[in-house]
C-alpha cells in the first residue's frame, strides 16, 4: 500500500518551493525524499524497505544524533513531532491512514508481544519486568482508548513505540534477513511508513516556517 506521495512527487514539489526554505528544514526534507526514493527501489526486500524508510524518518524529525533510549510509555523522543505534524494535517491524512486504512495491520502489530519492549527487557533478564505480561495488556487498552478517541499523535506513539523495537531488532541483529518469524510486523511496518513518512515530509514542505529543528549532521564544508 504505497503513499500516492511518491519520490518524484515530492522531490518535483521541494523543487519548486525549495528556494524560501531555511536551510534546516530544506536539508531534512532534502534527505529524507532521497531515502523515499530508495525504498521505492526495493518492492521484494520489506526488510529492506522498512529500514530505507525508517532513515527517511529519521532525516525527518531526530535532532540530536542518536534518539532518545526508548522505554514503555516514556515517548518524548517522537511525541513532540507527532504532535506538531498532526496539528498541521489540515486534510486529516495520518488520521484517516491510522484509523482506516491501517487499522487491522496496526491491531496485529500492537497485539504482538515480540515488539513489545518489556517483553524483551524480562527475557534478558532485567529487574523490574516480571510483570511485562499486565504491561502489555495495560497498553492495549489504553491503545484502546486512544484509538476509539481518534486521538490521532497519541495513536501514532503506540504505533512507533512497537516499530521502534522492530527496528532495534533489525539494526542490532536480532533478527535474521527475510526470516519466516517477523514476516508480517515487517511487511506491515513498511507498508504503514511507506505511507507515512512521505505524508509527514509532505506536511513538513507545506510549512517551512515551522521549528522542525537543527538536523544533528548538517553540511559541513
Amino acid at each position: 500500500m504505497p503513499s500516492p506521495l511518491t519520490h518524484t512527487v515530492l522531490k518535483e514539489k521541494q523543487r519548486a518551493l525549495r528556494d524560501g526554505f531555511p536551510e534546516t528544514v530544506g536539508l531534512r526534507v532534502h534527505r529524507s525524499i532521497s531515502w523515499i526514493g530508495r525504498a521505492e527501489q526495493t518492492t521484494d526486500d520489506p526488510d529492506a524497505r522498512f529500514l530505507f524508510l525508517w532513515i527517511a524518518f529519521n532525516a525527518a524529525y531526530a535532532e540530536g544524533g542518536e534518539p532518545k533510549a526508548w522505554e514503555y510509555g516514556e515517548r518524548s523522543a517522537f511525541g513532540d513531532f507527532f504532535d506538531r505534524i498532526v496539528a498541521l494535517d489540515n486534510d486529516a491524512r495520518i488520521r484517516k491512514a491510522l484509523l482506516e486504512r491501517f487499522s487491522g495491520p496496526i491491531a496485529s502489530l500492537l497485539k504482538n508481544r515480540f515488539v513489545f519492549h518489556p517483553f524483551w527487557q524480562y527475557h534478558n533478564g532485567i529487574k523490574g519486568y516480571d510483570g511485562w505480561k499486565s504491561r502489555f495488556h495495560a497498553s492495549l487498552r489504553k491503545f484502546a482508548e486512544v484509538f476509539k478517541a481518534g486521538d490521532t499523535a497519541r495513536v501514532l506513539c503506540f504505533v512507533f513505540d512497537r516499530l521502534y523495537v522492530l527496528r532495534n531488532q533489525m539494526i542490532h541483529g536480532g533478527a535474521t534477513w527475510n526470516s519466516e518469524v517477523n514476516r508480517a510486523q515487517v511487511t506491515d511496518g513498511a507498508d504503514i511508513l511507506g505511507f507515512l513518512v512521505p505524508v509527514f515530509v509532505d506536511i513538513m514542505i507545506d510549512n517551512p516556517a515551522e521549528d522542525w529543528g537543527r538536523p544533528f549532521y548538517p553540511v559541513v564544508s
